[in-house]
C-alpha cells in the first residue's frame, strides 16, 4: 500500500437478499483515500453511494446486507475479515461516519451529553465521569454549538436541525478517527447552515490531519471541499479523477450530464435546464453491458452487450467506458 493511502477499497462487492432475489447493489467498487484529504463520492439517488459507506463501516442491515467480495484495507488492517468485538474498537476510533439525517441517527429519549459521552466511555475506559463530560462539553463547543454547558442536558427534539447535525459531528471527532464518512451531512439544511457545515469539517480536518470521504449529489459541494472524486453509478463506478480534472475534462458520458445540468448564471432568463433523460434502472432490472447505456447519448452496441472495463485515461483518471477503449 502506498504511503499516503490511509484507505484502500478494492473490488468491493455488496448484496442484499429480497423476496425477488439477491440484488447488487455495490459491484466491483474500488478507490483510495488519502491521508489528510477528502475524497468525494457523487452521483444520483439510488446509484450506492450511501451502501458503500456502510460496507465500509461494516453497519449493513443483518441478516438480508452482506459484503460477498473484496477488501476494505485501513492502513493496511481488512475490516471485511474482522469479528465483530474487534469492529468495537475500531469504529468511533479510527473510522467514524457522519449519517445522513441527525434526527433518525440521534437516539431521541437519551439526552445530547450521555450520547457524546458513549464515545469516550467505550473507546477510553480510564477517563472518569467529570472528564467525559468535559470532553462533551469541550467538542459540543468545538463544532461551533452556544452554550454547550446546557445543550448536553438537552434532548435531540429540543435543538435545531443544524445544531443536531454538528452533534453527530461531535460524536464522530470525539475518538479523533483517521477516516471520517460525511454521508451528505447537508442534506436538508438552508443554505447559510449548510455553508457552515462545510466549513466546520474542512477546519476539523485542517486541525486534526482526518482523512474524510464526502458523500452528496450536489457537485457545487464536491468542488469546494474535495479532493478526488470517484462518480457512481447504478452501483458501479463510471469515473475517478482529481476534482479539477474531473470539472474540466470529464471523460465519462454519465460525469458530462451531471455537470452540463448545472444551472449557470451566465444563461439567459428562463432557459430550460439540461437534464439526463430517464432513471437510474431499478436494483431489479439492471440491465446487460454498461448500465448507462439506456441514457447514455454515445451507446454503440459493444454497450448493450458486456460491460466496460476501466481504462487509465491519465496519472490518476480512471473511466469505465467503450469511448476510451
Amino acid at each position: 500500500m502506498k504511503e499516503d493511502i490511509i484507505l484502500s477499497v478494492k473490488h468491493l462487492v455488496t448484496s442484499f437478499d429480497s423476496e425477488a432475489g439477491k440484488i447488487y447493489a455495490v459491484d466491483d467498487v474500488s478507490f483510495d483515500v488519502k491521508k489528510g484529504k477528502t475524497l468525494g463520492i457523487v452521483g444520483e439517488s439510488g446509484c450506492g453511494k450511501s451502501v458503500t459507506a456502510l460496507s465500509v463501516m461494516r453497519l449493513l442491515p443483518k441478516p438480508a446486507g452482506a459484503i460477498e467480495k473484496g477488501r476494505v484495507l485501513l492502513d493496511g488492517l481488512d475490516l471485511v475479515q474482522l469479528k465483530a468485538e474487534q469492529l468495537y474498537h475500531i469504529r468511533g476510533s479510527r473510522i467514524s461516519m457522519i449519517f445522513q439525517e441527525p434526527m433518525t441517527a440521534l437516539n431521541p429519549v437519551h439526552k445530547i451529553g450521555k450520547q457524546i459521552g458513549e464515545v469516550f466511555r467505550l473507546h477510553y475506559s480510564h477517563m472518569t465521569r467529570r472528564m467525559i463530560l468535559d470532553e462533551s462539553i469541550a467538542f459540543l463547543r468545538k463544532v461551533g454549538i452556544p452554550d454547550p454547558e446546557q445543550r448536553i442536558r438537552e434532548y435531540p427534539h429540543q435543538i435545531s436541525g443544524g445544531m443536531r447535525q454538528r452533534v453527530m459531528i461531535a460524536m464522530a471527532l470525539a475518538g479523533k478517527p483517521d477516516v471520517l464518512i460525511a454521508d451528505e451531512p447537508t442534506t436538508a439544511l438552508d443554505v447559510t447552515i449548510q455553508a457552515q457545515i462545510l466549513d466546520l469539517i474542512k477546519s476539523l480536518q485542517r486541525e486534526t490531519g482526518m482523512a474524510v470521504i464526502f458523500i452528496t449529489h450536489d457537485l457545487g459541494v464536491i468542488a469546494e471541499v474535495c479532493d478526488d472524486v470517484v462518480v457512481m453509478y447504478a452501483g458501479k463506478v463510471a469515473e475517478v479523477a482529481p476534482v479539477a480534472e474531473l470539472f474540466y475534462n470529464p471523460k465519462h458520458p454519465y460525469t458530462r450530464g451531471l455537470l452540463s445540468s448545472i444551472p449557470r448564471l451566465e444563461y439567459p432568463g428562463k432557459t430550460k435546464l439540461n437534464v439526463i433523460t430517464g432513471m437510474v434502472p431499478s436494483l431489479y432490472e439492471i440491465p446487460e453491458g454498461c448500465r448507462f447505456q439506456n441514457r447514455c447519448p454515445k451507446a454503440m452496441a459493444v454497450c448493450r452487450t458486456r460491460p466496460p472495463g476501466t481504462t487509465w485515461v491519465d496519472k490518476d483518471h480512471v473511466v469505465s467506458c467503450y469511448l476510451y477503449q
